[in-house]
């Protein structure tokens, strides 16, 4: 893969799990304020459940930032589109679904 594309698709990645995280973030924020509003009848429980899932999206989407961080790392070192375990060249239409992949198809099914 050219590296002018390697870097629009990864800035592009980027900024999408940047959004996303943003919005799972401020989502986090009004489930724990609402938490905190005296008079609330509804299942405590409920509440509990969307900071969970709030939480854990958010851990995914920083996962996915260093996942990315890792991928910028390899372009700068002129070793992007391979993989990290064995070398291996990864196919474009791999990387053009994400960028940031750091194996094959077939190493990553057999984890």
């Amino acid at each position: 893969m050219e590296e002018d594309r390697a870097r629009a698709l990864l800035a592009a990645e980027r900024t999408r799990v940047e959004q996303l995280l943003r919005e799972t973030l401020a989502a986090g924020q009004e489930d724990r304020s609402a938490a905190n509003e005296p008079g609330d009848l509804t299942d405590p429980t409920e509440r509990l459940t969307a900071e969970e899932g709030d939480d854990a999206i958010a851990g995914s989407l920083r996962e996915r930032l260093a996942a990315i961080d890792r991928a910028e790392h390899r372009l700068a070192e002129g070793v992007f589109g391979r993989s990290v375990r064995s070398g291996l060249t990864i196919p474009d239409d791999r990387l053009e679904a994400d960028p940031a992949a750091e194996l094959t198809v077939g190493e990553a099914s057999q984890m």
